[in-house]
């Protein structure tokens, strides 16, 4: 079977993606808050590194196994209903979580099957969600609502943690759960009015066979492109060590530097502030000429703050604080200048089984990282994971300079293009 490039109408406005987008922020707030009060909750009843790693485990499974069947699905699938079911889903998993919570009966393994639950729905929302925004945003727009996406994951950040600090001293946990069920509903309410465009497809077969099929050749799509293969390499090095060390956070917080849910917020703030403005300055900014180099350059300088989180000393909390915050505004960048050009060079009709290999992919070593996470942090400390994560993220970062046919990564994606046409 072979890929062709569809001919979808150019989108002119971005006013109906806007409303869809705006409706998915608020759900990403919820969420977000949501995230906090578990987690806080995670570290204050057990205060074990190897919980929280679990925990992130959990969370990353479905991405490393199911995203691959999840992409292909929705390059076939009304993307419409997949991004409606998908968020009702995440929704009804924390109606439940919430009547175990005040019923108290809650325990640590029903918040690892929520986890679970929560990130196979998220293994189908994801992709639909990058998918579609290249079908509904002006190609010369993408770098910006790049920006505007990590803006808006940085603006979560912010307010999330310190509200959801401030709403565990004030009220039970199961109201805080509520919370994010009312975001999912405004999330919901949009895509039931607002048509997303579907990319022109040949006729397809039906069955797991051809399931399947799709599989093999979106992964042959990716296989044959040598840059985005060694890019792949790159990243599934560097999540082996940064994602351990960005689970055991809590515990960095109240273990080396003997702070609190407070002092968490102010670190997930700072990261949401770093966030912020990276997407802000790659929206007005737009990057280099050459994205990859925009990219690589953002990396090596997101990989020495993490290893500087790591050296900080325990009375220079502040210090750390900014580390944080530096490091979110160059991963910020990097992050969005690297989907952007994905979502520009990617043909629309492939982009679900692209872009959830690539996550699968570069995911796919974080659960060996934090298999081990635990009982390293116990026996060395957590800072160890900051170190040799910044170290080596950075390292990655000089690497890819190196790399012709990483560092062409445009072109390359621009001549398969070109080559898949009729």
């Amino acid at each position: 079977m072979s890929i062709h490039s569809s001919d979808i109408q150019p989108p002119r406005s971005m006013t109906r993606f806007s409303v869809i987008f705006t409706g998915q922020a608020f759900s990403l707030f919820g969420s977000r808050l949501v995230q906090f009060a578990i987690v806080w909750w995670l570290t204050s009843e057990s205060g074990s590194p190897s919980v929280l790693a679990l925990a992130s485990i959990m969370a990353l499974l479905p991405q490393v196994f199911i995203s691959p069947f999840a992409g292909t699905l929705v390059d076939r699938w009304n993307r419409r209903l997949v991004m409606i079911v998908a968020d009702s889903i995440l929704a009804l998993i924390i109606v439940i979580l919430a009547l175990l919570y005040a019923t108290g009966v809650v325990q640590i393994w029903h918040i690892y099957a929520a986890m679970f639950l929560r990130s196979v729905g998220g293994a189908f929302h994801w992709p639909t969600m990058q998918a579609t925004t290249s079908l509904m945003v002006p190609q010369e727009h993408l770098s910006r609502v790049a920006g505007l996406n990590q803006s808006l994951q940085g603006l979560a950040n912010i307010f999330a943690p310190p509200l959801g600090a401030l709403l565990l001293s004030l009220m039970p946990i199961q109201n805080i759960l509520y919370i994010d069920i009312a975001t999912a509903v405004l999330a919901i309410i949009p895509l039931f009015v607002i048509p997303i465009p579907q990319p022109v497809r040949r006729a397809l077969a039906g069955g797991w066979r051809s399931v399947l099929d799709d599989m093999r050749e979106g992964g042959r799509y990716v296989w044959d492109w040598r840059g985005l293969r060694y890019v792949m390499t790159l990243s599934m090095v560097i999540n082996l060590l940064i994602t351990p060390a960005f689970s055991l956070l809590p515990i960095l917080v109240t273990e080396h530097f003997g702070g609190g849910a407070l002092q968490l917020a102010w670190m997930q703030s700072a990261s949401g502030i770093g966030m912020i403005l990276g997407g802000l300055t790659l929206g007005v900014w737009g990057g280099f000429k050459r994205q990859a180099v925009t990219a690589f350059t953002m990396v090596i300088i997101a990989g020495v703050f993490v290893a500087a989180v790591g050296f900080t000393p325990a009375y220079l909390f502040l210090l750390a604080v900014g580390f944080i915050f530096t490091f979110a505004f160059t991963n910020a960048i990097a992050n969005g200048t690297f989907f952007a050009m994905m979502q520009a060079i990617v043909p629309p009709e492939i982009q679900g089984r692209v872009f959830t290999l690539l996550m699968a992919l570069s995911s796919g070593m974080s659960p060996l990282g934090l298999s081990i996470a635990g009982p390293v942090a116990e026996l060395l400390g957590e800072r160890i994971w900051f170190i040799a994560g910044g170290v080596v993220f950075s390292l990655m970062g000089v690497v890819a300079f190196f790399v012709p046919t990483i560092m062409n990564l445009e072109e390359e994606g621009a001549r398969k293009t070109q080559a898949m046409k009729p």
